[in-house]
């Protein structure tokens, strides 16, 4: 795409509809004259009345604590220079759009006709009792260095211009792990600063406090050295002069530096520079558009270079987004008074340490990369790492709490997580419970179709974090070729090829014609079907050899199915097996059933569906509310599914009186308590919406899921097969590494709960 295309692009997506990139949402209900009246006149004044006795109420009763002016004068705008604050709006709102996307934080921007600094104190000053904190962008240097130290100083609010400090906090990030992996000290390394604005100020200040020595750093500017004798210097870029006669250019600082940051113009730093400069050199080259040197130059001159720009489309983009959300949420949380050096600082050290954890895949997948790891290529983490939220958001609020400028306190650091994750839509609450359920008890999940990259990469993932124990069944040659293609840390796991294993797929073979000589199974098609991965698998789960076994991802769920019922079997008392799924809505989890298996189920499968499906629910700590579904409610149409799903909740409620169940009712009576409660008070449900749906037929339950996956924007987590004597579980075909890594979690979690059930058994009977 040409500059001209682009740039056409970039004014139609601004102008386009509703103009601008914010607008403001009620939070609260305005469709009746009563909720108007609560709004505002006369129900506005009972907070009024109550913020005036008490003003730190302001916090309880209005959106303050969650409003962050962005407040600019423009007179620093990007690369753009003085432009004026009306040209800097679209920027300001660019800022508002990222405090809200990647933290929940709400923004007014503000751009003010302000060109002195009493001028613009005076007017940020007078808006604290609005804004639970002030953002400062796009201010010039050496003003914006006076307006924030003032405003600091004489306001009760967390008060930070970006410009200054984002940058220096992801930068301090960088070059701490890019230290690491190179094999340098903080405090030994030559540093070279390029440029000498409000960013490289605060930068090379931000060095100095992780542990960078004085002495070892040499800052230029647009004219030169900083030093002592030149006239044109301020105190604030005094403090960086340097006494050495020895250096007259940027080309002569950067022989044997082992560091260069560059936050001054385009392509001033050449391969030659980079050529002189130390063993396992580090290059921050953050200008932008046009970083000091182009990346590819850079590496092209040093295969031993860390290098990072500004820049997206190239590795370890120093973005202030990493930073500036999750510092400010951290803040407004705790209300804490102030952004001091040692909120900073923790932020720091939590964006690092980051960066040295696995990488989720879903951040492998928005970057098209196949497995990002901590190295020269990745030493920051990436804006899409929803775990930023988290990471940097606690550590900044508990620096707040104990250096003593946070005026609320967390108790519940756990709690305090899940609000955070809950901010950015993260409603899979279950989902992480599961996950650490399957963490205390790791179980060995065999994989029939361990020779393909989804299958491999999950079992990375689910090893890595303790989930389960891996086994791998697949061509072991083409295992090991993709392992090392893709650097997965696979070579402790147990790897078979079902051709090769001949002992145990002779007394696999016998196990299965034993079973299956009475229907239609002989010896030799029974050696035959052992061979299929599907077979053998089932074997090893049957045998103790695996606790459950995955497969489906490449071939359809009946084949899948098919070895596990003759193989394994269903579980006492239990003639059919169903399917369930997990959904993960934006109004919490619920489970349908059956989705993949039972077509058409008469009222006693439907019963016996409805008690396999409430007992698996519980199984995920969750007391289950089912709803049986029908396009009727309780008698209000005839046809033959009201009629069955009527007689099911009959059937339900007098053989398992303590299952909460009720039905046949519609689905929206069935999440909608308040719907259900004013139309049908005799409901078992009463309280509270269903959490588990029975779907009269597999078309309802299948359509169902898919539309509510694709529209509604849950995420689907299954099928979970429900029945089987011991776990085995079917992806579907095609499923993501992350929806693997889920259903390995499920199976696991699954598998526990067979274990403990058997184990209680055995005990029972020893008992006897």
């Amino acid at each position: 795409m040409n500059k001209t295309n682009r740039k056409q692009d970039a004014l139609n997506y601004h102008s386009k509809g509703r103009p601008g990139k914010i607008q403001v949402v009620p939070t609260k209900p305005t469709n009746s004259q009563r909720d108007l009246t609560l709004a505002y006149s006369p129900g506005v004044a009972e907070p009024c009345l109550r913020i005036a006795e008490n003003v730190d109420d302001v916090y309880k009763y209005t959106a303050k604590g969650n409003l962050v002016a962005v407040i600019s004068n423009g007179t620093a705008v990007l690369g753009l220079g003085n432009i004026g604050p009306e040209a800097s709006k679209p920027v300001m709102e660019g800022k508002g759009l990222l405090f809200k996307i990647y933290a929940d934080i709400d923004v007014f921007d503000l751009e003010i006709n302000a060109k002195t600094v009493d001028e613009f104190v005076n007017i940020v000053k007078a808006l604290e009792p609005t804004f639970g904190g002030i953002n400062l962008e796009d201010i010039s240097a050496p003003t914006c260095f006076e307006i924030e130290t003032r405003l600091k100083a004489e306001m009760k609010i967390p008060v930070m211009h970006d410009d200054q400090h984002g940058t220096a906090i992801i930068s301090g990030a960088a070059l701490m792990n890019a230290c690491e992996i190179q094999g340098k000290k903080l405090d030994k390394i030559k540093l070279v600063v390029n440029g000498a604005g409000a960013a490289a100020v605060s930068c090379t200040k931000m060095y100095l406090s992780l542990g960078v020595k004085k002495e070892n750093l040499v800052m230029f500017d647009i004219n030169g050295l900083l030093t002592p004798e030149r006239a044109d210097l301020d105190e604030m870029r005094l403090q960086f002069a340097t006494q050495r006669k020895d250096i007259t250019s940027l080309a002569d600082a950067m022989k044997n530096a082992d560091v260069f940051v560059g936050l001054s113009a385009g392509n001033v730093v050449t391969p030659a520079m980079l050529v002189s400069m130390a063993k396992n050199p580090i290059v921050f080259a953050m200008a932008n558009p046009e970083p000091e040197i182009s990346y590819d130059l850079a590496i092209a001159a040093r295969k031993d270079i860390i290098m990072a720009t500004g820049r997206s489309d190239f590795p370890n983009q120093v973005n202030n987004v990493l930073g500036f959300p999750y510092i400010f949420r951290g803040a407004l949380d705790v209300r804490a008074t102030a952004i001091n050096e040692e909120m900073k600082i923790a932020a720091v050290k939590a964006i690092a340490e980051m960066a040295k954890k696995p990488v989720p895949e879903a951040v492998n997948l928005a970057y098209n990369i196949t497995n990002l790891k901590f190295g020269r290529d990745y030493i920051i983490p990436k804006p899409m790492d929803q775990r930023l939220i988290t990471e940097v958001s606690s550590a900044v609020a508990r620096a707040a709490i104990e250096s003593g400028v946070a005026r609320k306190a967390i108790t519940d650091w756990d709690a305090y997580h899940e609000e955070l994750l809950s901010r950015l839509g993260n409603n899979n609450k279950l989902l992480r419970d599961i996950t650490n359920k399957a963490k205390q008890e790791p179980k060995r999940i065999v994989f029939a179709e361990a020779d393909t990259y989804k299958i491999l990469r999950a079992a990375q993932i689910v090893k890595d974090e303790g989930i389960a124990i891996p086994i791998l069944l697949g061509n072991i040659e083409k295992i090991k070729r993709i392992i090392k293609e893709n650097e997965l840390d696979l070579g402790d796991v147990e790897m078979i090829d079902t051709r090769d294993d001949c002992e145990r797929s002779k007394e696999f073979a016998e196990f299965l014609f034993k079973n299956r000589q009475r229907r239609g199974i002989t010896m030799f098609e029974a050696k035959k079907l052992i061979a299929d991965r599907n077979y053998y698998g089932a074997c090893m789960v049957q045998f103790g050899q695996a606790d459950a076994l995955i497969s489906g991802l490449t071939k359809n769920y009946v084949d899948t199915i098919k070895p596990a019922l003759q193989i394994i079997g269903t579980e006492e008392g239990v003639n059919r097996v169903a399917g369930m799924y997990l959904m993960i809505t934006e109004k919490g989890p619920v489970f349908f059933a059956d989705t993949t298996v039972n077509v058409n189920p008469t009222i006693q499968e439907l019963v016996d569906i409805t008690v396999l499906v409430e007992r698996s629910v519980s199984q995920f700590n969750v007391k289950p509310r089912v709803a049986v579904l029908s396009y009727s409610n309780f008698g209000s149409n005839d046809g033959e599914i009201p009629e069955k799903t009527r007689e099911t909740v009959r059937i339900l409620h007098e053989k398992y009186p303590a299952m909460v169940v009720d039905g046949e009712m519609q689905a929206n009576f069935a999440l909608n308590s308040e719907l259900l409660a004013d139309n049908f008070e005799f409901s078992t449900l009463n309280g509270k919406p269903a959490n588990t749906l029975i779907f009269p037929t597999l078309e309802a339950g299948n359509i169902a899921y898919k539309l509510l996956q694709e529209i509604g924007g849950a995420e689907a987590v299954g099928p979970i097969l429900l029945g089987l004597k011991k776990p085995v579980h079917v992806l579907q075909l095609g499923s993501s590494v992350r929806e693997i890594v889920n259903m390995v979690t499920i199976a696991v979690v699954d598998a526990q709960a067979k274990g403990h059930a058997e184990a209680a058994k055995l005990k029972g009977r020893k008992s006897k």
